[in-house]
């Protein structure tokens, strides 16, 4: 993270212009709609950062958060209402609505909050048919994968996986996540940037697969139909975060899960629990990561306007002080505010700061529907470990979906990886 951070300081110069725009043109409307992700208590400090934008512009802004983001923004743009501004974490997505003619590009005085690798330039046909590559959208928020989250007590011992893939519309992305992560610590960066945006065979991941499956049932363990259908992270007494179940000691999770343990709960890389020899020395220190990115909807000054405040300063400060310990969030550049980090935080600044490559999660840049199939394949493939034969099949399948998606010229992302140092 270290070489985005001067990215960043540029950044935040350029959309000082924009945040410094003052109270609302008394045409617009004063009250702005943001559609994003964030429910159960986790928006809470978000919400206090546009709660204290609103004390400085003049304007109220309404946040609605929603776990089922596509379809409830998909029936909003059917109904020709859509929200303001929206935060998502699919790349793949957006590109879709900035093609569709939903998106506008960045002005000038927020572009420079484009970020890589979570906000690459798309190229994009204009109302004039000349094709033009420009940024269309701006992460708000990032967090870290390939990490491994165990207790301090269990930490040296042979992992029993905690695995729960439920998690309503997106149901298996906590499967997609594994086999990225082995793709990653396998392969390099380069074949992972590769196959994510459509350059391999979906065949050539079957070593990676299979790896899983034998991880997930070393010592005659079997996830069975429970890793399944159990929630990625609420539990059936109303508790929250898998390694409280008591039946399994390690858990592959992003750096968001932290807001569920205590600081008992360690992360370290995915690559140290790795069997020798090939991980390490491939992935060169890679990490996989995911962002929460913002981009306007419904065009106006007003809107840009929030768009680079979301991006400046002041706003994470106040985002990250009124947060948990355990939901500290990150940002391109690190942390933000006065409040003193946890020691989890502490641990993943750490990991990002070491980081030989950073490279965005590949299901959330693939196109829509090779990313749902490849959802609904890790859940079967959870659900039968015992066919050896599924396998093959499954992969046949992905693979069809790809040379459909290659032939519709769907994969238009490129760049999904970048030097932190």
């Amino acid at each position: 993270m270290r070489s985005l951070r001067a990215v960043l300081a540029g950044c935040l110069l350029a959309v000082s212009a924009v945040a410094g725009g003052g109270c609302a043109d008394s045409g617009e409307e004063r009250t702005l709609v943001v559609l994003g992700p964030w429910t159960d208590g986790e928006e809470k400090p978000f919400v206090e950062a546009l709660r204290g934008i609103g004390k400085k512009t003049g304007r109220r802004y309404v946040y609605t958060g929603t776990r089922s983001l596509r379809e409830t923004l998909v029936a909003q743009l059917q109904a020709g209402a859509p929200p303001d501004v929206a935060i998502l974490n699919s790349p793949g997505e957006l590109v879709e609505y900035a093609r569709a003619g939903h998106l506008q590009p960045l002005p000038e005085q927020v572009a420079g909050a484009a970020v890589p690798p979570w906000s690459p330039a798309v190229t994009v046909e204009d109302a004039d048919g000349e094709l033009r590559t420009r940024a269309y959208w701006v992460p708000v928020r990032v967090d870290l994968k390939s990490v491994v989250w165990s207790r301090e007590d269990t930490a040296g011992k042979v992992p029993r996986w905690c695995l729960g893939m439920a998690s309503g519309a997106t149901s298996g992305w906590p499967g997609t996540d594994w086999v990225e992560d082995l793709l990653l610590q396998r392969m390099g960066p380069g074949e992972y940037e590769r196959w994510a945006t459509g350059g391999m065979k979906w065949q050539d991941t079957g070593p990676v697969w299979r790896e899983w499956g034998r991880m997930l049932t070393a010592d005659g363990h079997d996830p069975g139909p429970r890793g399944v259908s159990d929630s990625f992270e609420l539990l059936d007494d109303g508790r929250y975060g898998l390694l409280n179940r008591g039946d399994c000691t390690h858990e592959h999770q992003g750096s968001f899960i932290r807001r569920h343990y205590g600081d008992d709960v360690r992360p370290l890389p995915t690559a140290r629990h790795l069997a020798a020899p090939r991980g390490r020395s491939a992935s060169g220190g890679a990490f996989e990561v995911s962002g929460d990115m913002a981009a306007v909807f419904k065009p106006s000054a007003a809107a840009w306007d929030l768009l680079g405040r979301l991006s400046s300063k002041q706003a994470r400060t106040d985002w990250a002080n009124t947060a948990l310990p355990g939901e500290r969030p990150f940002f391109p550049g690190g942390t933000a505010g006065s409040v003193p980090l946890s020691r989890s935080t502490r641990d993943l600044q750490d990991l990002f700061d070491s980081a030989g490559q950073i490279c965005m999660d590949a299901s959330d840049a693939m196109p829509p529907t090779l990313r749902d199939a490849f959802h609904r394949a890790v859940l079967e493939f959870v659900g039968d470990l015992d066919d050896k034969a599924l396998l093959g099949r499954l992969l046949d399948r992905l693979e069809a979906e790809r040379v459909l998606q290659r032939k519709e010229e769907a994969f238009v992302l490129d760049d999904l990886c970048d030097s932190p140092v």
